[in-house]
């Protein structure tokens, strides 16, 4: 493979040529024309100026036009187009942050598979001319034919859905389980279920819907399953039993009011693969002491911990966090890469 710019031969584990910097091609998992849409993508830019891109009906025009094929790709590409995707990249100075906030919105609000929103990135940033390394890249020796067990059918957020009027048999019951093979709770839910106790959730479960949980006041036993991907605004809000959440790897975004005003609220675990945090997602949780928030959050309303008087947050020295607890004024301890409190 050489490169596009200046020819430069690429080796296949390259993100950027090492000569002038730019993107290499790269193919996602499900998405075996990644590279013929990204060449065809710079070629549109070659031929038809920066520009292009900018104007909506011309640059759709001139997609139909370069791809006339791979009508399942085409429109996903058009569609994020339209959704906003292209230019909520443009729209922050950080490359990174501005991938990860397009990924964040493509999964927790359009409910984008993830191999998916890897490859209208991958698409998109090769436009743009950004190197970008795929979490779903397909090396060259990847596709090697070797004996393995049977690839399982991709799972949509929306494949079985655990809705209300199949929460209303639960209604007065204390301790309930959802069986195997839902991948979403809908909205509301259970919204207001004054009996319920404790809650399993199947391993299955990719997505909880809005204010699912909300106003459960008796809730107290909660496991997240390691699937969830995507807990939306309210989900637990106003649990006022609920003691102890463990947030699974995987989920990008605590949104606005998920635990606000859980009163009892004393400990919650956040992976590092959470990026921001909403408005008002922990307000009232006056229990709550001691949150170590990682690297990874890059965003925080101003009013996310508001009436948590006893909280002091734990961080990394200089990092995001660490400076909106300067700048709003919240306790905290800076820790070391090693986990270790410093003085």
């Amino acid at each position: 493979m050489q490169c596009e710019k200046c020819g430069t031969d690429l080796k296949p584990k390259y993100v950027a040529c090492p000569n002038c910097g730019a993107p290499v091609p790269q193919t996602i998992d499900g998405f075996e024309n990644t590279i013929d849409f990204q060449h065809e993508l710079r070629a549109i830019v070659v031929d038809n100026g920066p520009r292009a891109v900018m104007n909506k009906t011309r640059f759709i025009g001139l997609l139909y036009d370069h791809v006339p094929d791979h009508n399942k790709e085409r429109r996903l590409l058009q569609n994020m187009y339209l959704q906003g995707v292209f230019k909520m990249l443009l729209e922050d100075d950080n490359r990174e942050i501005a991938i990860m906030k397009a990924k964040s919105y493509m999964l927790s609000e359009i409910f984008l598979a993830e191999n998916a929103a890897e490859f209208v990135l991958a698409c998109f940033t090769y436009l743009l001319g950004w190197p970008y390394e795929s979490s779903m890249r397909i090396l060259p020796e990847d596709n090697e034919p070797e004996p393995e067990p049977e690839k399982k059918a991709r799972v949509s957020i929306d494949d079985k859905i655990f809705r209300p009027i199949d929460a209303v048999r639960y209604r007065l019951r204390s301790n309930i389980e959802i069986a195997d093979g839902y991948t979403k709770i809908e909205s509301f839910c259970f919204d207001g279920f004054g009996s319920l106790r404790t809650v399993k959730l199947p391993e299955s479960l990719l997505a909880i819907g809005d204010y699912a949980f909300s106003s459960c006041k008796r809730l107290r036993g909660l496991e997240l399953p390691e699937s969830l991907r995507v807990i939306k605004q309210g989900a637990f809000c106003q649990c006022a039993k609920l003691a102890m959440v463990k947030i699974p790897t995987g989920i990008l975004e605590i949104e606005d009011s998920t635990f606000s005003f859980c009163t009892s609220l004393e400990t919650i675990d956040i992976p590092d693969t959470v990026s921001s945090i909403g408005a008002e997602a922990f307000s009232g949780c006056e229990k709550l002491r001691k949150l170590y928030l990682p690297d990874s959050v890059k965003f925080i309303d101003a009013n996310a911990f508001s009436y948590c008087p006893n909280l002091t947050i734990h961080c990394f020295e200089n990092s995001y966090v660490h400076k909106f607890c300067l700048s709003n004024r919240i306790n905290f301890r800076l820790v070391t890469t090693a986990g270790i409190e410093e003085d």
